[in-house]
């Protein structure tokens, strides 16, 4: 049996079916995208018809990028997200504002503008407040689900919780737990048919990639 096991996070849910199909595979959490020009983007009412069939110890978390606080609590308002994650530019304060604990999604790379070394390692301790923080792979265009990956030996050694995204699929996904023992792995495109769209035999053969990379 494995002695530590990665949790598994399946962002950019828009359907109920697929949703149901996520957990049924064995996920651990569900990323609901609330960033209206994200392809995988959904509006609170679909939001709520998701989080009715969802059973319990299954997290549902809330995804905004540089949103207004009035948007966000009037999300909360309407749906029962357990957790928020902050893809944009929010500072500390801003994302310690709201009454749920919350994921701070940085963006690792080379490039102007990517986190790496120190930068990263300041950016990681001035969010001390997250519940965990979230390294994506950095773009000059779009905020997240790039399908691209990062070089893992870009990942820091640092006590808190770590959540691997970018680029994940089940080809690479145990290497990459293998390499950088994560607390978690956060996937979206690489499990889906069309974007937007989870598949139910992809989501299975990443839960089993994982389980793999657990049992070594």
């Amino acid at each position: 049996m494995p002695t530590v096991r990665t949790r598994v996070k399946i962002c950019g849910i828009t359907r109920p079916a697929d949703a149901q199909a996520a957990v049924a595979a064995g996920a651990d959490a569900l990323g609901l995208v609330f960033h209206p020009p994200s392809p995988r983007a959904i509006d609170p009412q679909q939001a709520a018809e998701i989080a009715r069939g969802l059973p319990a110890f299954v997290t549902l978390v809330g995804l905004f990028v540089d949103a207004q606080p009035k948007n966000i609590e009037r999300t909360l308002r309407q749906v029962p997200l357990q957790a928020l994650q902050f893809h944009g530019s929010e500072s500390p304060d801003f994302c310690a504002r709201f009454p749920l604990p919350y994921l701070k999604a940085l963006r690792l790379g080379t490039a102007p503008g990517a986190l790496q070394g120190p930068a990263l390692a300041a950016q990681i301790e001035a969010h001390s407040a997250a519940n965990a923080i979230l390294l994506d792979t950095h773009s000059p265009t779009a905020p997240g689900g790039t399908g691209e990956t990062f070089d893992w030996d870009l990942v820091p050694r640092t006590p808190r919780p770590l959540i691997l995204a970018g680029g994940l699929t089940a080809t690479n996904v145990t290497q990459a737990i293998r390499r950088t023992a994560p607390y978690a792995v956060d996937v979206s495109g690489g499990v889906e048919s069309t974007p937007g769209c989870k598949d139910p035999a992809k989501l299975n053969a990443f839960l089993q990639a994982v389980r793999r990379a657990d049992e070594r």
